[in-house]
Formats: C-alpha cells, sequence, structure tokens
C-alpha cells in the first residue's frame, strides 16, 4: 500500500485531482485495512529461504563453528567468544557509529564560545582508542588464531576504529556548534558505554585462560595491554563527561545569541528577538522526529498560539528573502543568453530598480522576456533538489513490500513446528525494523516535499507580485483585479499540489508493472481476462472523470457570477435599499445559484458512481479471473483464489489514482501557463517614453511635442469593442510647464483630463511624439480622481512609508484641512481606516490622498480634482493653505470641475475630446467654461467665525464616519473562534441535511462495513476448513506443498513449480467445496458493493440538501440587515460567507466527512478483526489508545490554532496585492514599488511561517503514529510467537490479525487528519450559521395599507426627529421638525458632518428613529411596509451605483419601461449620444459601470430617477463630478421634469441651489434656518450668508 498521501493537499478546496488522489488513498486504506489477503513477491520468497541457509554457512565460516549451531551463545562454561564479538561488539559499535554520524551535520555557532575542558579530553580519548583498535587488528592478523578466528577479529576491530573515528569527528563538531558550552547529548555519551560488556568478557576470559602474560604468545600478551588501554581511555572519556560545565541559563542565552548571529545576516527581514528558529541547528535525531516541535505543541495545546509571531521563523533555506534571491539569480541566467544583443534596452535605470541589482532580473525589457519560460527557471532553482526526493520515495516503496514478505514468513514459522525460535525472533525483529524503517523515509519524504513546495510557492508569488509592479498599465487591463488575484492564489496552489503529486507520476507504474508480473507468476495468462475488462474500466473512469471536469468548469462559471453579484450588491447596498430592488437582486442570485447547485449535484453523483466502480473492481475482476482460469482447462484452488484476490487488490490502486494524477498534471500545465501569459506582458519602459534631455532649457518641469497617447496597444486598437475610454486619444501638439506654476486643466466630462496626467506619469501607451519630465528618479506628487486609501492608520497613510517629521507632517495635516477631522476620529491619526478607506467620507479620503502627496515633498506635483469631494468652506481652505500655500514653490497640475478656484492659476489649458482646445490665462478661458455664480456682489471677505462655533460643527461626524466603529482599529478583525467547534454547529449541519436522511446514511455504513469484514472472516474460515481437509487427504506431491494459512498472505504456490500443484489430487468433494465457498464468497461481496453504492448516492444527497438549505438562510438574512451592519463590516468578510465558507460547504466539507466516517467505521472493524483474532493483544492496545487519544488531542489543539493563523495572515498577502493592483498609478508615480515588494515579502515570510509549522506539526504526528503502528505490530508478533511456543493460537487468525495490524498506522494518521480537517471545515458552517443567527435586520412588517398611488401630493413632515447611528454614539438628528410643501424645491446645506444625509436615511428608514415622526402626506412612515415606503420615492444617492449588465438593466433592473421611455429619459439627461456610441441599450456596462466616466455615470443614476415617476425627489450632491455646463442642462431638467413633484436636494456647489424655493441650513444635527435664499443671503449672520462667502473667495 502507498503511503497514504498527505493530506495538506484538502486545504483550500481540492481541485478534483488532488482530491481524487485522496479519496483513493483513504479508500486504499480501508481495502488495506479490510482485505486481508497480503502479497508480495515469490522470488523474494524463495530468495529468502535460500538466503537463510547461506548466511548459517557463513556464520559457521566467520566463526569456524558447525553450520548447525552457528552462533552459540554458551561454550565451555563461559560466553561464546564468537557471540561476544558479534553481539556484544559489532553491534554496539555500529549503533554508536550510526547516531554519532547523526551528529556530523550540527551546524556551527555563529558565537565564538570556547568549549569546556571536558571536550578536548572526550575528543583525544576517541582518537586514542581509534588508535588502540588499529593497533589491535594488526596484531590480530600477525597472530593467527591465538583468539579466535582472524576474520571475526578484522571485522569486530575494524568496525570499532571506523567507529570511535566518527565519534571523535562528532565530537568535534558539536564542540563548535551551539552544545559547546554544554556537555553535549546525554544519549551520545550513554552510547559509548554499549560496548563495555564486550570489554569486561573479553578481560574475564583472559584471567580464567592465563594468557594474561605469557612469554611464549607475546602477540597474547600486547593484545591484553591493548585491552587494559582501552578500559583505561573510556574510564577517562567518562570522566571528562562528568566535569561540571554550564549552567541552563548560559546555553539559553548563548543558544540566543547564536540565533541572532544567525538571523541578522538576512537581508530585508527583520526578526524581533526571542524567536526560536525552525530545525536549523539541530541534530538528525531531532530532525527525524521532530523534538524541536515540542516546545511549540506544548504552546498550541496550552492556548498560547495567538499570532503569527509565536510560530517560529522559518529555517534559514526556506526564508522568503533567500528563497526569491536565488530564484532571480536562477531568472537572471535564463535571461542572460537573450540579454546580450540588447543590453542597451534593459531597464536597469534606477527610475524604478532603485539600484538593487536583483531587481533587474524580472525588469529585463519585453524581448528578453519572451524567452524566459517560468518552468525552466523553476527547474534550475529546485530541480535538483525535488528530483532527488524520489530516491526516498523508492525506498519506502521497496521497504513497502517487506511487511507482507515477513508476514509469511512469520506465518510458516508458526505451521511448521519444526523451525528453531531464533528464526522467529529474526522474522518479528525484521517486521520491526522494515515497518520502522519505512515509516521514516516515508515521513521524510512528506517532509521535505513539502519544504520544496513552500519554496515555489514563496518564488512564484513574489515573480508575481513583482512583475505586476512594473508592468504597464495598460497591458495589466487584459486581466482583471480578480484574476490577477487568482494567479497568486488559485494557480499558485495548483502549482504546488502537482509538487506533491509529481512523484507518484512515476511511482504508480511502477507498482503496477510489478503487481502484474506477480499475477502473471500465478495463474498464468488467465490474468489477461481481468486485466481487460480493469483496462475496460479505464476509459469509463475518464469518461466520468471528463464529465466530473466539464460541470466543474461550469459550476465555477456560475460560481463566479454569483459571487460577482453579490459583490455588486454589497458595494451598492444602500442604493439597493434605496431603490428597494432586494428581491430583484435575490432572485437573480438564486437563479446563478439553483444553476451552481445543479452542476454540483451532476458532480456529486458522478463521484458516488466512480468511488463505486472502485470498490466493485476487485470483486469483478478476480471472479473474471478464475473463470478465465477454469475455461483454459485448470483446477481452481484455495491456493489460486486468495493469491489472486490479493494481487487483484494491489492492482486497483495504480489503475484508478492514474487518471487523476495526470488531470492534476494537466492542471498545473494550464495553471503555468496562464502565470506565464501573465508574466509576458509588456513591462513599463521608462527609457523609450521619456526624452533624457529637455528641449527647452532648465526652466522646464515637463514638456510634451507632437505626443501621441492611447490606452490600447496599437495592434489591440482594431479588435476592441468601442467603449469611452478605449477609444480615447490623446493628442498633445505642444505642452511646456515651466517649473513653479500653476496649470490649470478644465473641459468636459470625459473629455480627458484625467488622461493627461497618466500620459505624465508613464501610465499610458506613448504612439509618437517626446515626453520630457524634470527629475525623473524623484517621482510625482500624485492625487487621483478616485483616492486610493491604503488599509492602515491615518498617519501612515499620510507618511507613505517616508520618516516621520512632526514640524512637516503637522504642516501637511493643517494645510490639508485634517486637523479637526483628526480630532473627532476615535484614536487621532492612529485610526485604522478600512479597505478604500471605508469608513472615511469621500471628502477625508480625497483629503488624506492629497496629504500623502504634500508629504513626498515632490517637485511636480499632478492633482486630479481634490476639490470634488469636499464642500467650498473646504475647498477654499485647501486652494489657499495647501496648492497656494505649502506647494508654492513646487510645479503643480491641477484638474477640476470648480472653476471658481482657478482665477489664481498661471495659466489654463481647456482640453476637449482628447486635444487642447485653448490655452491662456484664466481670464481668457474662465468665461468659456464657466456660469459664474450669482451673488458676487456681497463683500467676500466676511469669513472669520465664531471658534466655538467651528468646533461644534465639526463635532458631529459624517454619515460614514458614523457608521464606523467607535473603536481605535475600526476594522472588525473577523472572529477567531477559539477553541473547538461548538456541538452546536455540528447540529445545525445534522438538521441541514436532515435527521432521516443523516441515520440512513450512518447506517449504511455500518452495513458497508460489516459486510466488508465478514467478507475477511468467510476466507480465514474457508482456509481453515480447507487445512482439515488438506491433513485428512492423502498427499502424492514430491515437494511438500506450503501451508494452507500462508495461502492467506503469500503468493506462495511459487516456491514449488505450478505444474507440481496441478498434479495434486484433489478430495472428491473439494471442486464442490471451492463452488460453494466462491458463491457465498461472491454473495457477500455483492451484498456489499450494494451497500456501498447506497452509501455514495445517500451521502451526495444528503450533502447537497445541506448545501441548498444552509445558502438560503445566509441569502435571506444577508438581504434583511440593516444598513449599519453593512457599514461596519467589510465587504471582504460578508463575501467570505458566500464564496469561499460556501464553497466549504458545497464540496470540500462533505469530501472530508466522507472519509473521515469511512475511516472511523474501517478503524472499529479492524479492531473487533484483531481482538477477535488475539483476545491477548487487548492488553497492549489499551495503553496505546491512550497514548493515541493524548497526542491526537495535543496534535488537534496546536494544528487548529497553526490553520487559523495561516488563514489570518493569508488574507493580508492578498489584501496587500489587491490593494497595489488598485493603486499601481500611486505606488509607481511616487516611486515606492521597492518598499511595496519588500512589504509583500513580509506579509508572505509571515504565511509562509504558520503554513512551515502547520506542515511540520502534521510529519510531528504522523511519525509519533507510524510508531504506535510499529508497536502494534511487533506486539502481535511477539504474542504470535509466544503463542507457537505454547503450542497455542490458529494461525490463520494470527494471520489475519497481523495483516489487519500492518494498517493500522495508516489508518489512525487517516482518522486524526479527517477528524481535523472536518473540524477545520465545519468552521464554514459555524461562520455561515453565525450570520443566519446574530445579525440585525430590519423590520419588515407593515402595519397600514397605502392607496396605489400615495404620496399623491409629495407633502413631507419632519416632528421632533431624534436618531442615532448605534447606541452609544451622539445623535445624528437631535430634534428636527420642518415641513415641506407639495411641490416645493428645498436645497439643503450645512458643513461636512451637520446631518444633511441623515435626513435621507431617515426618510427612508435605513436607520430607524429613537423618537419622533416622519409623516408623508399625512401616513407616519414607520406604519408603511418598507419596500413600499422605498419603491414610493426616488433618490440620486451620492455614490453613483451601477451594476455590470446592460444600461437597460440599469436603468430599469424589474423590465417595466418600454424602449421609448428609456430614450427619451437618456435624451434629457444627455446620455444618448454616449449610449449610442457604445452601442445602444443593450450595450454592456463592465465591472460597476467601468466603461462611464465618473460624471457619466451620474448622470444614469439622474436618468434612474426620472424613471421613477415618484413625487418626492431626494437628490444627495448628485452633481460633484459634473462639469458646469451639464451640471446647467441638468438642473434645469430636474425643475422642467419635477415641476409638480417635491425635490430636496443636498448641495455642496451653492449656486446649484440658488433657485429653489427654500433652504434648510442644517448644523450639529438641528435645523439651523430655513427659508427663501434671497432672505437667507441678505440676513446679516446667517450661517447660510457664510458658507455662501467662503464658496466664493
Amino acid at each position: 500500500m502507498a503511503a497514504a498521501r498527505p493530506w495538506s493537499r484538502v486545504v483550500g478546496g481540492l481541485e478534483p485531482g488532488g482530491r481524487w488522489m485522496l479519496l483513493l488513498s483513504s479508500c486504499s486504506v480501508v481495502r488495506d485495512a479490510a482485505s486481508s489477503p497480503r502479497c508480495c513477491s515469490p522470488e523474494l520468497l524463495y530468495l529468502t529461504l535460500n538466503s537463510q541457509q547461506r548466511m548459517e554457512n557463513i556464520l559457521a565460516g566467520l566463526c569456524g563453528t558447525s553450520p548447525e549451531d552457528p552462533l552459540p551463545v554458551w561454550v565451555h562454561g563461559s560466553i561464546g567468544h564468537c557471540f561476544n564479538q558479534l553481539t556484544l561488539n559489532v553491534i554496539p559499535h555500529v549503533i554508536l557509529a550510526v547516531v554519532s554520524a547523526c551528529f556530523l551535520g550540527t551546524p556551527r555557532s555563529g558565537s565564538r564560545v570556547p568549549c569546556k575542558p571536558g571536550w578536548g579530553c572526550r575528543i583525544a580519548a576517541s582518537s586514542v582508542l581509534a588508535g588502540l583498535f588499529l593497533a589491535d587488528t594488526i596484531l590480530a592478523t600477525v597472530s593467527q588464531q591465538e583468539l579466535g578466528p582472524v576474520y571475526l577479529e578484522v571485522l569486530a576491530n575494524g568496525t570499532a576504529t571506523l567507529t570511535w573515528l566518527t565519534h571523535g569527528l562528532a565530537l568535534l563538531m558539536l564542540c563548535r556548534s551551539i552544545h559547546g558550552s554544554t556537555r553535549g547529548p546525554v544519549a551520545l555519551a550513554l552510547l559509548t558505554l554499549l560496548p563495555l560488556p564486550s570489554f569486561i568478557i573479553t578481560l574475564v576470559w583472559y584471567y580464567q585462560s592465563r594468557t594474561v602474560w605469557s612469554p611464549p604468545h607475546p602477540a597474547a600478551s600486547s593484545r591484553f595491554a591493548i585491552l587494559c588501554l582501552q578500559l583505561a581511555s573510556l574510564l577517562v572519556y567518562v570522566i571528562s563527561y562528568l566535569f561540571p560545565t554550564a549552567g541552563r541559563q548560559d546555553f539559553l542565552s548563548i543558544n540566543h545569541s547564536c540565533q541572532q548571529d544567525q538571523l541578522i545576516s538576512e537581508p530585508g527581514i527583520p526578526v524581533p528577538d526571542q524567536q526560536r528558529v525552525a530545525e536549523d541547528g539541530e541534530s538528525w535525531l531531532s530532525r527525524f522526529f521532530y523534538v524541536w516541535m515540542n516546545p511549540l505543541m506544548k504552546c498550541g495545546y496550552q492556548w498560547k498560539l495567538n499570532q503569527p509571531q509565536d510560530v517560529y521563523v522559518l529555517p534559514r533555506q526556506l526564508q522568503a528573502a533567500r528563497v526569491c534571491d536565488h530564484f532571480y539569480s536562477c531568472w537572471q541566467k535564463a535571461a542572460a543568453p537573450h540579454q546580450v544583443q540588447e543590453m542597451t534596452a534593459s531597464l536597469t535605470s534606477p527610475i524604478i530598480a532603485g539600484g538593487d541589482g536583483s531587481r533587474d532580473a524580472l525588469d529585463s525589457s519585453h524581448h528578453a522576456q519572451e524567452a524566459v519560460k517560468l518552468f525552466s527557471v523553476l527547474h534550475a532553482a529546485f530541480g535538483l533538489r525535488f528530483y532527488s526526493l524520489g530516491l526516498l520515495k523508492l525506498a519506502s516503496n521497496l521497504l513497502g513490500f517487506s511487511g507482507p514478505l515477513l508476514l509469511n514468513l512469520l506465518v510458516n514459522f508458526m505451521e511448521s513446528r519444526q523451525e528453531p525460535l531464533s528464526h522467529g525472533v529474526l522474522y518479528a525483529l525484521g517486521l520491526f525494523a522494515g515497518s520502522f524503517l519505512g515509516a521514516l523515509l516515508r515521513n521524510q519524504f512528506s517532509y521535505e516535499v513539502n519544504k520544496v513546495t513552500l519554496m515555489v510557492r514563496a518564488a512564484i508569488v513574489s515573480a508575481i507580485y513583482r512583475k505586476a509592479l512594473c508592468v504597464g498599465s495598460t497591458s495589466l487591463t487584459r486581466f482583471t483585479v480578480g484574476e490577477i488575484v487568482n494567479f497568486m492564489s488559485t494557480d499558485t496552489g495548483r502549482l504546488v499540489n502537482f509538487c506533491l503529486s509529481f512523484h507518484e507520476v512515476w511511482s504508480l507504474p511502477f507498482q503496477f508493472v510489478i503487481t502484474l508480473y506477480l499475477l502473471y507468476q500465478q495463474v498464468g495468462v488467465a490474468f489477461l481476462g481481468g486485466l481487460a475488462l480493469a483496462l475496460l474500466l479505464v476509459p469509463i473512469n475518464k469518461v466520468i472523470a471528463n464529465r466530473i471536469m466539464m460541470n466543474n468548469k461550469e459550476m465555477l462559471k456560475h460560481k463566479d457570477t454569483r459571487v460577482k453579484l453579490m459583490t455588486e450588491f454589497l458595494c451598492g447596498i444602500r442604493v439597493i435599499k434605496f431603490y428597494a430592488w432586494e428581491k430583484h437582486f435575490s432572485t437573480r442570485i438564486n437563479a446563478c445559484r439553483a444553476k451552481e447547485l445543479q452542476k454540483l449535484g451532476a458532480i456529486k453523483y458522478l463521484d458516488a458512481v466512480c468511488v463505486y466502480l472502485w470498490a466493485a473492481l476487485p470483486v469483478v475482476v478476480s471472479i473474471a479471473i478464475f473463470i478465465t482460469y477454469v475455461l483454459l482447462g485448470h483446477q481452481l484452488t484455495a491456493t489460486k483464489v486468495f493469491t489472486a484476490l490479493a494481487l487483484v487488490g494491489m492492482l486497483i490502486l495504480p489503475l484508478n489514482s492514474f487518471p487523476w494524477v495526470l488531470n492534476g498534471t494537466l492542471e498545473a500545465k494550464v495553471s503555468l501557463d496562464r502565470i506565464q501569459r501573465f508574466l509576458e506582458l509588456a513591462d513599463q519602459d521608462m527609457e523609450a517614453y521619456y526624452a533624457l534631455d529637455s528641449p527647452s532649457g532648465t526652466a522646464t518641469a515637463m514638456e510634451m511635442r507632437c505626443a501621441a497617447f492611447s490606452w490600447t496597444p496599437a495592434e489591440e486598437e482594431s479588435t476592441r469593442q468601442p467603449s469611452s475610454i478605449g477609444t480615447l486619444q490623446l493628442h498633445i501638439e505642444n505642452l511646456s510647464v515651466r517649473k513653479g506654476m500653476l496649470l490649470g486643466v478644465v473641459g468636459k466630462v470625459g473629455s480627458g483630463k484625467s488622461s493627461l496626467l497618466a500620459a505624465i506619469t508613464g501610465e499610458l501607451i506613448k504612439q509618437g511624439g517626446q515626453v520630457y519630465v524634470c527629475d525623473l528618479e524623484q517621482g510625482f506628487g500624485l492625487a487621483t480622481q478616485e483616492p486610493w486609501i491604503q488599509f492602515t492608520t491615518v498617519r501612515e497613510n499620510i507618511l507613505f512609508g517616508r520618516a516621520y517629521d512632526a514640524r512637516l507632517y503637522e504642516e501637511v495635516v493643517e494645510a490639508c484641512a485634517l486637523s479637526e477631522d483628526l480630532n473627532i476620529l476615535p484614536a487621532g491619526d492612529q485610526t485604522e481606516v478600512g479597505e478604500n478607506g471605508v469608513t472615511l467620507s469621500g471628502g477625508q479620503k480625497a483629503r488624506i490622498a492629497l496629504a500623502r502627496a504634500v508629504y513626498q515633498e515632490k517637485e511636480l506635483y499632478l492633482l486630479d480634482d481634490p476639490l470634488a469631494a469636499v464642500d467650498a468652506d473646504v475647498a477654499n481652505h485647501l486652494m489657499q493653505k495647501c496648492i497656494l500655500g505649502v506647494l508654492k514653490h513646487k510645479t503643480r497640475i491641477l484638474c477640476t470641475h470648480r472653476t471658481e478656484f482657478l482665477e489664481k492659476a498661471d495659466a489654463l489649458l481647456l482640453i476637449d475630446n482628447g486635444r487642447i482646445a485653448k490655452t491662456g490665462t484664466p481670464a481668457d478661458i474662465l468665461p468659456l467654461v464657466e456660469a459664474f455664480p450669482k451673488f458676487k456682489d456681497i463683500d467676500k471677505r466676511q469669513k472669520d467665525r465664531a471658534p466655538d462655533e467651528q468646533v461644534q460643527e465639526e463635532a458631529i461626524e459624517t454619515e460614514a464616519e458614523e457608521s464606523t466603529q467607535n473603536y481605535h482599529l475600526i476594522h472588525k478583525e473577523e472572529e477567531k473562534k477559539e477553541g473547538a467547534v461548538a456541538f452546536q454547529v455540528y447540529k445545525a449541519y445534522w438538521l441541514a441535511v436532515g435527521s432521516c436522511l443523516a441515520l440512513s446514511i450512518l447506517f449504511s455504513l455500518l452495513l458497508m462495513q460489516a459486510s466488508r469484514n465478514i467478507s475477511d472472516w468467510w476466507l480465514s474460515h474457508w482456509i481453515s476448513s480447507i487445512s482439515q481437509t488438506a491433513n485428512t487427504s492423502v498427499m502424492v506431491c514430491s515437494a511438500s506443498p506450503p501451508s494452507p494459512e500462508l495461502l492467506l498472505f503469500s503468493i506462495v504456490g511459487l516456491v514449488s513449480p505450478i505444474q507440481a500443484l496441478d498434479t495434486t489430487p484433489v478430495p472428491s468433494n473439494g471442486s464442490l467445496d471451492v463452488n460453494f465457498y466462491l458463491i457465498v464468497y461472491g454473495s457477500i461481496a455483492g451484498a456489499n458493493s450494494l451497500f456501498t453504492i447506497l452509501r455514495a448516492f445517500l451521502f451526495a444527497y444528503g450533502t447537497i440538501h445541506a448545501a441548498s438549505v444552509i445558502h438560503n438562510r445566509l441569502l435571506q438574512r444577508a438581504l434583511k440587515a440593516t444598513v449599519t451592519f453593512f457599514d461596519t463590516t467589510p465587504t471582504g468578510q460578508i463575501l467570505n460567507r458566500f464564496s469561499s465558507d460556501l464553497y466549504c460547504v458545497d464540496d470540500s466539507l462533505p469530501f472530508i466527512l466522507n472519509i473521515f466516517l469511512a475511516n472511523m467505521y474501517g478503524l472499529l472493524g479492524m479492531l473487533v478483526i484483531i481482538t477477535y483474532g488475539l483476545p491477548w493483544i487487548g492488553l497492549v492496545l489499551l495503553p496505546l489508545a491512550a497514548l493515541y487519544f493524548s497526542i491526537q488531542r495535543y496534535y488537534r489543539h496546536t494544528s487548529r490554532e497553526l490553520k487559523r493563523l495561516y488563514s489570518v495572515t493569508l488574507s493580508p498577502i492578498y489584501t496587500h496585492f489587491s490593494e497595489t493592483l488598485s493603486g499601481l498609478s500611486s505606488i509607481r508615480a511616487m516611486r515606492a514599488t521597492q518598499r511595496f515588494e519588500l512589504e509583500n515579502q513580509m506579509h508572505l515570510e509571515q504565511n509562509q511561517r504558520c503554513l512551515f509549522a502547520s506542515n511540520t506539526a502534521m510529519q510531528w504526528l504522523d511519525i509519533r503514529l507510524q510508531v504506535i503502528g510499529v508497536a502494534v505490530v511487533t506486539t502481535i508478533a511477539g504474542i504470535a510467537i509466544i503463542q507457537h511456543q505454547k503450542q497455542l493460537g490458529n494461525p490463520g487468525l494470527v494471520g489475519l490479525a497481523l495483516s489487519y495490524a500492518l494498517s493500522v498506522t495508516n489508518l489512525l494518521s487517516g482518522l486524526i487528519s479527517s477528524f481535523t480537517l472536518t473540524e477545520t471545515m465545519m468552521v464554514s458552517v459555524e461562520r455561515t450559521e453565525e450570520y443566519t443567527t446574530d445579525i440585525p435586520t430590519e423590520p419588515h412588517d407593515k402595519v397600514v395599507q397605502v392607496a396605489a398611488d400615495w404620496p399623491s401630493q409629495g407633502l413631507v413632515e419632519f416632528q421632533q426627529v431624534v436618531l442615532a447611528y448605534r447606541a452609544g454614539l451622539p445623535n445624528a438628528l437631535d430634534g428636527v421638525s420642518f415641513t415641506i410643501y407639495p411641490g416645493e424645491k428645498v436645497g439643503i446645506v450645512g458643513r461636512t458632518g451637520s446631518g444633511k444625509s441623515t435626513l435621507f436615511l431617515a426618510l427612508f428608514r435605513m436607520l430607524e428613529l429613537k423618537s419622533g415622526r416622519i409623516l408623508l402626506d399625512g401616513v407616519d412612515s414607520q406604519l408603511v411596509g418598507l419596500e413600499e415606503l422605498r419603491s414610493r420615492l426616488a433618490v440620486i444617492p451620492q455614490d453613483p451605483f451601477l451594476f455590470s449588465g446592460s444600461i437597460r438593466q440599469n436603468l430599469d433592473p424589474q423590465g417595466k419601461r418600454t424602449d421609448a421611455e428609456l430614450h427619451e429619459v437618456l435624451e434629457q439627461c444627455h446620455l444618448w449620444d454616449a449610449v449610442t456610441q457604445m452601442g445602444g441599450l443593450d450595450s454592456e456596462l463592465g465591472e460597476r459601470g467601468k466603461s462611464l466616466s465618473l460624471g457619466q455615470r451620474q448622470l444614469v443614476c439622474l436618468a434612474r430617477a426620472l424613471l421613477t415617476q415618484a413625487k418626492v425627489l431626494c437628490i444627495d450632491e448628485a452633481t460633484a463630478s459634473v462639469d458646469q455646463k451639464t451640471d446647467q442642462l441638468l438642473q434645469q431638467t430636474i425643475r422642467q421634469r419635477f415641476a409638480d413633484k417635491t425635490v430636496l436636494t443636498i448641495a455642496h456647489r451653492l449656486n446649484t441651489i440658488l433657485d429653489s424655493d427654500r433652504v434648510l441650513v442644517m448644523q450639529a444635527g438641528r435645523v439651523a434656518e430655513l427659508d427663501s435664499p434671497t432672505r437667507l443671503s441678505q440676513k446679516d449672520g446667517s450661517l447660510f450668508q457664510r458658507l455662501l462667502h467662503s464658496g466664493q473667495q
């Protein structure tokens, strides 16, 4: 049986290839447990019997004794000399030599700590001993035969000489290592005492034979003298060991200093003090048994593993920095041949590289890269190490055959009654040694392969990251962010899995061929009949496998669609709730889920068929072989039946697993090609992009001549479908920017302002012309239009990797108007902001991004509309204090729609349709673009406000901030559940499956296992009955036939030729017997196969039912959750529940649970059989069971914590990566790529640490379980020998018990691994349960039935409304009362955070009121059903939210409107041209409406509102990103279309509401003023007047 494959593969949702390997290996464990026929090569058996005789002759020759008793223990009243030399001298020396050799590789300690004096004495004593033994050898050869046969002496002394030399060297190594300050390992010192008994016996012999001092025999006397010297040296050794040594404390401090030394040399990765390094510096013994893991396991058991820092540091060879350096140097070597021609083009300039040599590896130019294949680099970097592990695999496979072989011999021995006892002992020892060595080798193989996979993973992940940093953004658009993150997760995972299964590719055929040969030896050509059948099943298996693959692809497609829908649903949750579209989304999601489950069902049932075929195959094939054999005219005997059965069992595993191994290989190939395609993308080529010297003098900061730019590469231009960004070309004839000037850029929405900035930073594709930028290496200060915020503290966002300079920092924070905001945030600038800054308002994000750019102190600043998202007052502050203040000596290019701030610019550019329409002074250009706001005449300077008022206004946070948590770290750490999975969770899953169904699954499992064990027992019973008939019938066979019991375990019959067996006369009733037994056996097997298929289908059905129940509950709950819940929970966390956790429940959990149940029943069956066969074994099983229980508890605690830590450290890698991708332009513009690469390496290192520890914990467990298994086997063999001596026991049953025991280890480790994994997978159920029970939901009851046209007038009344975002936060609305009459247009203004947006949230009941009421046409909105209320009001939200789909779906998801209506609405919103250009109403918008610019997206939202035809319309800053001309047209549209309706508008640009009927001024959650704009603006000291002035400064 092949070693049970590493379980680690299942984690992370296995693809079918890996899963099948796993399923097969686990089944084979169960099969092995259940099929007693064990087989081994007959040749081996024959050789063993021969070699046994040879061995006896050799021993006799060596000792000079008779072959009958070659090794006498007792001779003439004293211990035999030969026995003394071989067992008491040679064997102890060999043991000492082997253990000493294990210490030869001990690494030196970095610190030069002087050795203790004891070491020197011991090394000297060892050398002296080696010399003395050598001298003794010479004397022995000279004086022949005086003490004993000369070869024996040479063997004994030669061994001893080598041993003491090795020991001396080991001591030397230890003395120089960290053990130098201690006595060294105790075991080593104790082993030196092993040869002592032999010395003493020899001494006594000299004394008795009186040859101590005899002149006639000078050689003998000299040898006696040497013996005395040897004893003296040994004594010196022991005394010097007992010398006083350093205390434990010294050792610890030295240990630390040593480890520091090792770590300090490590580049890039800081290692904190007091952290243990895994594995390095450990002895071989500790490495084999993972003793160095014990402290970690103990920590885990005591719940002390809480953060990644508690885990060991990776061994040096696995540290990310080293692995990556090695990988990149191999990459460079691979790229070198192609680089020679174009050295000139290679990007070695420090622009991006930052001068670090290893960086150039991936940055070499595009052509060079085409030639570099990732596979060949991986092969060069890790190949040798990986392939050489195959030798370990081969050795352990061969040792796997030793168990059954020795088992045969043992049973044979029990039968014979003539063989000497020593043979039995030898077989038992052989069983012990073979299984023990096999276990060690298998364990080391898995461990080493795991280490290689870690290296491969580190190399690929960092290569992908490094590539993403330097690839041109235009070529990056070929992949979505999701796809690229997938390369890092899924595709890398597949490659890593391939490393695990690669060695199966050759070892499976190897096992197959050997087994076939043995079958041929057994039944001649008849085996072809069975083989033909088996091979027939292979294509059937392949067909099923292909169908599974196809279904899997389809399923993943539906899953992707569903997750994409969910993502959009979560991103636009506010808008969806405003529009009451939950039902629409719910049906779309459920439709996807139904398709997904349909495919999942197909996969599961096909899987069940596969498993069934696998289980039924051995029986069918054996029967086919027997029929063929009989038809060929042979006589069936018991021998044939058992041997054939055993061999067929061995054939099935390779036959079945091979297609899956191949599939895994193909998948890895596909993933490799995908990653390769990504790595071959063109890099940014800075040298070709920028001209190096300025065409016009040193005063120029930036210049462009006849430059043409595009977003798509020329070759793709023709094939690409038209979309507004895709088609935009930028042509700049001549543009020169002086140093220190402020250049304003204005133009319509979508005219190419942002593209101009992208062209300057090198993010576009240059199609011709020249671009010059002064001080290119320094980079740019870039503030993008959609601010990019990192998931870290506010301060870290602003510092962006630069050192903290208090004076500069204060200045920047003040200039960017952040001081007040920081005072409000819960922990000031140490507050964490969520992903993409979810917890900040739009204005705060923009200002933090601006502050980051300013803090970098660059020379050239590119500011893309930083004023759009802030109100007039703040915009004015930013303009004065920041752009014209802190930055006044820098070169600034400012794009904006807020033209009122551009009067101070040095020059303006008007861009239209990708070309510069006009340049000139503000006076020339502003009249072309702006409609100046009215009320210019009022005194502009009246801006000073009372300081207390200012504080008061700022004291209330914006609506987005209120939604943040009240803690220091807003981002809610995902609950890392402690301890075991609660019983509730299992119960929840049980109920999801359904109690009846669950019980019937368990019952069918029981029947299946029972029938399997009964068929085994039947075989053993059949054999015993044969052995009785055989004793009564007369045998006329020349060669004595082998014992029938033996046949159960071996392919024996071959010891005597086939013909001889066939000539054996069979008793007349024999054939009838065979038929009877075969029929019973066949029917038991048939029943078994029936139960198997029943179980497989029941299980598949049950788990699919559970999956559908769990998803429905989860989705229903999420749809009804309150907005507050979505605000405080990062989208990623909710999505995780719907993607990975559900995938687990759908797929991985049933798969593992299946294996766990099979293992559990298999183990029970095995215990029953063993105790039935050998009741005495109970005495050993009880203590072993206790030991097993404690080991597994120890392991499970730690393993669970390590897995959790692994998951916790995995998210930062992906978060950081997707964050990098979304902020790529900023990172590159500010030249921070190198720092980001280091950060990625640190995240990776953290994660690899946990993964390594988790994998090693598995090996730690495995080796301990293997030892338990070895103990069980050895004990059974021992009991068998004792029973044999006492003439008790039935050899057949002993054999049965032993053959079961050989698979005990696999079952034990399978049980723990599958249980631990089941527990891990159950965490997913736990997490989904958490959401179905713990989420706050909206009230969905309605009290009043309202008319179909309600509200028909549009009268809105607020009566004493009080509202807080969450308990414990200050009131956001504090007693608000006002009335808005039907058809009135009201503008709402107020400082950021005064409660403007909150009014809308209250109106739509997004938040429930603390007190007060809101009446619509006199009906209390609290009493109306939520869906009805929201669908009767129209809203244009602040963030324009579009979901992927056509324009038609976005405007009218329910499909209620005609094309004509949609056309008309789009005309009114000035969108029709853009829509026709894109391809009409059914053209796709892409992810979140990517193909429209920000302004156009807001227009689509306006069109939606126009369609609803509601009586009340709420507009929230709807035109912040629209240029002023479009804005005026929109205002006009709103006025015309909503002439008879009530309109509430929240405005930042006051000119948008100057023509409204009344203005409502909010302050600190209360109504401050409510009157017509004309009155308020003329009323002295009114808040409105002040806001108006600050807006026009």
